[in-house]
């Protein structure tokens, strides 16, 4: 199985008054991991895979464990876990080698920004997202 990896810095102003990671801070660490892997690492050289737009259709997050502020970055770990015809869903983990802080899921539409319509996930997109599709979920920590 394939994962997408994405080092997230901490920023302090990601802190809440108890001194670590605010919950809905963790929503904009998903997005940045998720925006890397879909926008940055689709395309490769030229394709147009993905830069039509996209919606997110729904979020699911399970707050494991709290994080607080330190000077290293935590990975954000992200996969596949269902590719529709006009939707897919991606799973993460945001973790450090020895504990996972969110286990989280989105569910992503394609969206053609131009005609302001959903739009279906084309073959290039479906091949690069197999790489990515694991069908089960982890078991839990």
């Amino acid at each position: 199985m394939a994962r997408h990896i994405y080092n997230c810095p901490l920023r302090w102003s990601d802190m809440d008054a108890f001194g670590h990671v605010n919950n809905v801070v963790f929503l904009r660490y998903l997005e940045e991991a998720r925006i890397d892997f879909m926008f940055r690492l689709a395309p490769g050289d030229g394709s147009p895979s993905f830069a039509g737009g996209s919606v997110v259709a729904r979020h699911e997050i399970d707050y494991v464990r709290p994080l607080v502020h330190r000077h290293e970055p935590v990975t954000v770990e992200s996969w596949v876990t269902k590719i529709g015809a006009a939707s897919l869903t991606i799973s993460y983990e945001i973790k450090d080698p020895d504990q996972v802080y969110v286990r989280a899921s989105t569910v992503v539409v394609p969206y053609n920004l131009a005609e302001e319509r959903p739009r279906r996930i084309s073959a290039e997109e479906k091949l690069f997202l197999q790489e990515y599709l694991v069908t089960e979920e982890p078991a839990a920590a």
